[in-house]
């Protein structure tokens, strides 16, 4: 974190409209290109949520377009066995994750692999980096065995997956910071929404809060900055009271139930931890075309004030933001994802100009 300081930077969440990865990266790196991400272009279904983390997992198999973990498979015994020996090669022996299982492949990462190549094509470089990943709530609730169950019911899938999970997060950690800017991972986790109703009735909070701790260190064990990323409500305790660096939040739709924590909230921004600012609407095609960046600007203002109320200091607000969309634009229309671009934008050269003027008229009185 010492490395990094937000100032109300612009980020996006990481998904686009668009069929063509070296068109979506550019729009990328003009719109944000002090926090630059590659993109998940959800139009090839090896892209989805869920496709685009599942291989290497112990029992994975297609049969009819369906995606699913084969437990009754008579190999499913040595594949487990063998995961895990990857596994502790990785960890224990130090054997290069690069090469390994749980690496990405141009086969469901091509927006990686481009993001990579335009990177290396920069002559300034950006501030820093971000990847994402699907966390492990929404990944075990999403992912099923033969018999259609949650693999996150089974304890030893749940395991696999989170170890899956962890080494991919780090894998991508440890590509991003070949270009020696901090790198920044977002567990993107829509599921949480659902803890604590009858959907989750037999998960326990404890075992949410060991699947994160466990992604994070594996993040933070190669340097990155890790993130949780809910487009929802959710119980916002089991975030903040996580080890994650940055919590990314629905701040347009949702802001009134995140600020009913407002110890976390505190002791969050008190331990010096990032908000990620989900200001520019993603979930609406009528909000998307009613908002402004002056509307937006004001809006994100009223909410800050009610953060300072907590007794929090507003330059300390300021230095530990972010501006983002509330969430992917994957499934807006192109130009309503593009306005959520430029949005996001303006809303963050706004904050940060108003910002400059505030400390320069401060420094002027001095």
């Amino acid at each position: 974190m010492d490395k990094f300081q937000a100032d109300c930077l612009p980020v996006l969440i990481g998904s686009l409209p668009m069929n063509n990865h070296a068109e979506a990266a550019r729009l990328v790196f003009k719109y944000t290109p002090e926090i630059p991400l590659w993109i998940q272009l959800p139009v090839y279904k090896e892209e989805g949520m869920l496709a685009q983390f599942l291989p290497g997992m112990p029992g994975f198999t297609i049969e009819k377009d369906k995606a699913f973990i084969n437990v009754s498979s008579k190999n499913f015994d040595d594949d487990l066995l063998r995961f895990y020996e990857d596994y502790m090669s990785v960890v224990e022996q130090k054997s290069d994750l690069l090469s390994s299982r749980f690496a990405m492949t141009k086969d469901t990462g091509m927006g990686f692999f481009e993001f990579m190549n335009q990177l290396n094509g920069l002559s300034d470089f950006p501030c820093a980096v971000k990847g994402q990943i699907t966390g492990p709530v929404t990944f075990g609730i999403g992912v099923c065995d033969q018999d259609g169950r949650a693999i996150f019911y089974n304890e030893q899938l749940r395991d696999a997956a989170v170890k899956l999970l962890s080494l991919r997060a780090a894998w991508q950690v440890r590509q991003l910071s070949k270009f020696g800017r901090p790198a920044m991972i977002f567990f993107d986790e829509p599921a949480l929404a659902g803890f604590g109703s009858s959907a989750f009735i037999s998960i326990s909070r404890d075992e949410i809060s060991s699947c994160f701790e466990e992604v994070i260190e594996a993040v933070h064990s190669e340097g990155g900055l890790a993130g949780i990323h809910v487009c929802a409500n959710a119980d916002w305790s089991l975030v903040l009271q996580s080890s994650v660096d940055i919590v990314s939040f629905d701040a347009y739709s949702f802001f009134d139930r995140f600020i009913l924590y407002p110890d976390q909230i505190r002791k969050f921004i008190d331990s010096g931890r990032i908000f990620a600012w989900g200001i520019v609407p993603t979930s609406s095609p009528i909000d998307i075309e009613k908002e402004t960046t002056d509307s937006l600007v004001a809006n994100w203002q009223d909410k800050v004030c009610k953060i300072e109320k907590l007794g929090i200091d507003k330059s300390n607000i300021f230095k530990q933001s972010l501006i983002t969309p509330s969430c992917g634009t994957g499934s807006l229309t192109f130009d309503h994802a593009k306005k959520v671009l430029r949005l996001t934008r303006e809303v963050s050269d706004r904050l940060r100009s108003i910002n400059f003027r505030n400390h320069s008229a401060t420094d002027s009185h001095r």
